[in-house]
């Protein structure tokens, strides 16, 4: 097999801060890679020194003579200004690089912007063609379903592991469970050294010198932080009500391209959904006309007074690159309230989403696109909404952080609406889909992506294939899309809030009847606080019994 690329000794540094030190891999015929990495540790950066974008500090990229390599970075295809979305010029810059036969190719998160059919369009030219691969992205299915091997960029160190993503977590697992242990063993050895070196100079005299090498190694070796630094998402939401949104016939056109026709829908209380589409279709367009930035033609959206919306864009922050992380924050709000008793200063929430002191003296034109992402959550999640409204989220967030977010999503206590590319975050967060078909059609879908990929596919062996002689198999209607809405199982989880939510009503319910006594009583002392917790209590009750029949359907 020959050797298409051969990396040795690479080493890259960013002011005082080391990226990757020592980097050596090689790429074969037939390789196909998914790098992994936090945001910020330089995994663009390598893709760059290695298409000749970039040079390292030091090390060397050979290359075989001859060799046809193609390199997409995450910018292509973006900076056009004609009427086309973002995902269409992404595509075309692909096939462009792909007529050109690479033998070689070298991707920076090729997915981003794509939809899902491009996603899958793209998956399926990769997984065929004999070409040699290089790629990051975080695209979790494309790595199972692509990638024959895996490397990661950890701790300023290269790690590669054969096989898909899914045998990466495995064997990834496995080796921080081996260096822990092998961390416990240094610090037990350590200890026992200090105590020798902790004595009295002569009561070392005549010892080797390698033994006293051997400490000051032991004590560097165990310095080693194996502690995951991860955004730390426990914002909480603030309160909604039992009215969020109604659309009413609403309809919106450009020119002869129709979004939407005559769409009318009641959103319910924690309802999370999906949208998908072509490039095009008009997510991002429902989305503004929700937000009100985009006025619908006829028809319109009523919003109900508890909702606060959170938008977290397509576009980015919008924000001054001539300002430090910092101060653009503390220009949002100088205290972020999570709850009554939980106050943040601008400086400790942004260390909750990995921005360090240090990190927050950058000014925003220098952040990475991971930092900016990161940022623009910050942001938007800082003002505690109960209404999430997540225009392709997963552009540029690195896997870690993915993974966090749809933890925090799966248990928001409020709703979601995101467009997204990305199957396996729609999997995880949404419990149906809005799915635009073109010429203002939006039909709903009751489950996640992978069951409605299935029944696409279902639909698709469904129909017969017309018979080539003039007596043709007279035709089956299609399967018809499912209306009802689908009921799964209570969760382990939700099984247990049904549970801690009977006790909690019958303890409100008791405590209201005792209110209604102390009224009946003609008592005036504490009135106006026995009022205010009277009204506090219905409202209580009113929420948690919505809760527990939404609950109890499932059972």
């Amino acid at each position: 097999m020959a050797v298409y690329l051969q990396v040795e000794n690479l080493s890259k540094s960013v002011g005082d801060r080391m990226l990757w030190e020592d980097v050596s891999f090689g790429v074969n015929e037939g390789d196909k890679i998914g790098l992994i990495a936090k945001n910020g540790t330089g995994k663009s950066t390598l893709l760059r020194i290695l298409a000749g974008k970039e040079s390292p500090d030091s090390g060397r990229v050979t290359y075989t003579r001859g060799l046809r390599v193609a390199y997409l970075s995450q910018e292509d295809g973006l900076s056009s200004d004609d009427t086309r979305s973002g995902g269409e010029r992404k595509r075309e810059a692909i096939e462009k690089l792909l007529e050109e036969e690479p033998q070689l190719l070298i991707l920076d998160e090729p997915t981003n912007h794509l939809d899902i059919d491009t996603v899958e369009w793209l998956e399926g030219i990769l997984k065929r063609k004999r070409i040699a691969l290089l790629l990051v992205t975080h695209d979790r299915y494309f790595l199972d379903r692509v990638c024959s091997r895996i490397m990661e960029i950890d701790m300023g160190h290269l790690y590669s592991y054969d096989g898909n993503y899914a045998n990466y977590l495995r064997r990834r697992s496995e080796r921080i469970e081996a260096m822990a242990a092998d961390l416990a063993k240094v610090k037990n050895t350590l200890r026992k050294e200090q105590d020798w070196m902790s004595r009295q100079p002569q009561a070392r005299a005549g010892k080797a010198k390698y033994r006293i090498d051997a400490y000051y190694d032991l004590k560097e070796r165990s310095r080693l932080d194996l502690t995951e630094r991860n955004v730390t998402l426990d914002v909480k939401s603030t309160y909604i009500g039992n009215k969020i949104f109604e659309a009413v016939g609403v309809s919106k056109a450009f020119g002869d391209k129709v979004v939407l026709r005559d769409f009318s829908y009641v959103f319910a209380r924690y309802e999370k959904v999906g949208i998908i589409g072509h490039n095009g279709v008009g997510k991002s367009t429902f989305i503004k006309m929700l937000l009100g930035q985009v006025a619908p033609d006829s028809g319109h959206f009523d919003v109900g007074e508890t909702v606060r919306f959170g938008y977290y864009s397509q576009e980015g922050l919008q924000l001054d690159p001539g300002k430090k992380v910092i101060d653009a924050i503390t220009d949002i709000a100088e205290d972020v309230v999570v709850n009554e008793k939980m106050h943040y200063t601008p400086m400790q929430f942004l260390q909750r989403f990995l921005f360090t002191p240090a990190d927050q003296q950058k000014y925003i034109s220098t952040l990475s696109g991971g930092e900016r992402c990161r940022l623009h959550l910050a942001s938007v999640l800082m003002r505690s909404p109960n209404f999430l409204i997540l225009d392709e989220p997963t552009n540029d967030l690195d896997i870690v952080t993915l993974g966090l977010l749809e933890e925090y999503l799966r248990d928001f206590a409020g709703c979601v609406i995101v467009v997204s590319h990305d199957r396996f975050f729609l999997d995880t967060i949404v419990d149906h889909l809005f799915v635009m078909e073109g010429d203002g059609v939006v039909r709903d879908f009751p489950g996640n992506y992978t069951e409605y990929r299935k029944y696409l596919n279902d639909k698709k062996w469904a129909e017969p294939v017309e018979m080539s002689t003039k007596a043709s198999a007279t035709r089956q209607e299609p399967p018809k899309w499912r209306q009802e809405p689908s009921t799964p199982r209570l969760t382990y989880k939700e099984k247990r809030e049904l549970e801690a939510l009977t006790a909690e009503i019958d303890q409100l319910t008791a405590e209201k009847a005792q209110l209604e006594a102390s009224f009946a009583s003609g008592d005036t002392a504490d009135i106006a606080a026995r009022s205010a917790r009277y009204e506090q209590v219905k409202s209580l009750l009113d929420d948690k019994e919505l809760r527990w029949l939404e609950l109890s359907e499932k059972e």
